[in-house]
């Protein structure tokens, strides 16, 4: 591992911001107010190969791995035009196709997963289990030539600009009569599946619903890899989960800080411009140390996990996670406090992120599961719950 990145890897971040600028903030902003999406700016990444940079080459991606589809997310985050189901559809989904899908499965979804013509979305949290896993309810059970799904989710994001979605299920063990996990491709239009937007407080054209899988019926194929390596198939799909939405909280750091900085250098209230006074300067600059730190922690998640190291990437991605999430919410109060009334103002598009950086403390994993995994696996310390 080096720290310093690549040429290839600094020339993608280059032209990914590039991209993201071209669109901008406002761009996402105006989406979100108007219900509307940032279809175009998806569309444009896919045909430029970005969202696929992690997809095999033989199924028409970049060959690279989570770490240039991290850098991907951040530099679009860091331009303001952040794609969330970027930390969905092309990092867990097709990671978990990508390595545990059946050929077929592999050819029927990656090529659309590597230029951006396919979004599958994700569901794992369940109304009544929480971030507890194990009390997932939805379950499936075979008939005839095929599965009945039942269950419910909630939070699931982008499912209406999704063609299936990855959902995490159980079933029944032969040989145990235990539950056990399964992961199923449940198309959006399939018979009995509806979905119903969970109305937030939060600006963003990336919506959130509740699913309803009423004895959906499925074929067997719709069935990822093998019964009964389904957990270790989830867990090769959350770690790159926590390094991308790392990797988004940076860049919406990024953002909020560069925004603060401009303004403080050109606003002047007395004498100097107001970055001069050590009240301002600070905590920017304890927003770039926090945010520095939180990215090379990132960057060693994904240098682990593309080197095959899973246990080691889950602790690294868990404690990125953290740091991220602390870094940008303090980022981005920084920066509103540094423009004072104007920081909530809606010219100066720091308000929206106030809501969406606390976010990150809570999703895809809140900040006190993170704090029990480095308690339990890092410490040693007895498991509390």
């Amino acid at each position: 591992m080096s720290f310093v990145e690549s040429e290839e890897r600094q020339a993608l971040r280059k032209a990914v911001g590039e991209l993201g600028r071209k669109y901008g903030h406002e761009y996402v902003l105006k989406a979100a107010r108007s219900g509307g999406h940032t279809t175009e700016l998806w569309d444009e990444a896919g045909r430029l190969g970005y969202l696929g940079v992690n997809v095999p080459e033989e199924y028409g991606g970049g060959g690279g791995g989570i770490g240039d589809l991290a850098a991907v997310c951040e530099e679009l985050a860091a331009a303001g035009a952040s794609l969330l189901q970027m930390v969905v559809s092309p990092a867990i989904c097709a990671t978990i196709i990508a390595r545990y899908g059946t050929e077929e499965q592999r050819r029927r979804w990656l090529p659309g997963f590597a230029d951006g013509t396919v979004r599958m979305a994700f569901a794992i949290t369940e109304p009544d289990a929480g971030s507890n896993s194990h009390r997932i309810t939805t379950t499936a059970r075979r008939d005839g030539d095929g599965w009945l799904l039942t269950g419910r989710k909630v939070y699931i994001s982008c499912v209406d600009e999704s063609q299936a979605v990855l959902v995490v299920s159980r079933t029944e063990d032969a040989r145990t009569g235990k539950l056990k996990p399964v992961l199923f491709i449940v198309p959006t239009d399939a018979p009995g599946f509806t979905y119903q937007r969970i109305e937030m407080d939060i600006v963003s054209p990336d919506y959130q619903f509740s699913l309803f899988l009423d004895d959906v019926r499925l074929p067997l194929d719709a069935l990822v890899g093998s019964e009964d390596a389904a957990l270790m198939q989830l867990f090769a799909g959350l770690n790159p989960e926590r390094i991308m939405a790392s990797s988004f909280a940076i860049g919406m750091g990024r953002f909020a800080l560069a925004k603060a900085v401009d303004y403080a250098k050109t606003r002047q209230v007395w004498k100097e411009p107001i970055g001069a006074h050590q009240a301002v300067a600070h905590p920017l600059a304890q927003a770039r140390i926090e945010l520095d730190l939180a990215k090379l922690m990132t960057q060693k998640a994904a240098w682990l996990y593309d080197a095959g190291d899973d246990m080691a990437a889950g602790e690294a991605a868990n404690m990125a996670k953290y740091a991220a999430g602390e870094a940008v919410v303090r980022a981005v109060d920084a920066a509103v406090q540094t423009h004072g009334g104007n920081g909530l103002a809606s010219e100066y598009g720091l308000g929206a992120l106030v809501a969406a950086s606390r976010l990150t403390r809570i999703a895809p994993v809140s900040r006190e599961m993170v704090l029990n995994f480095v308690a339990q696996f890092t410490l040693g310390l007895p498991k509390s719950y």
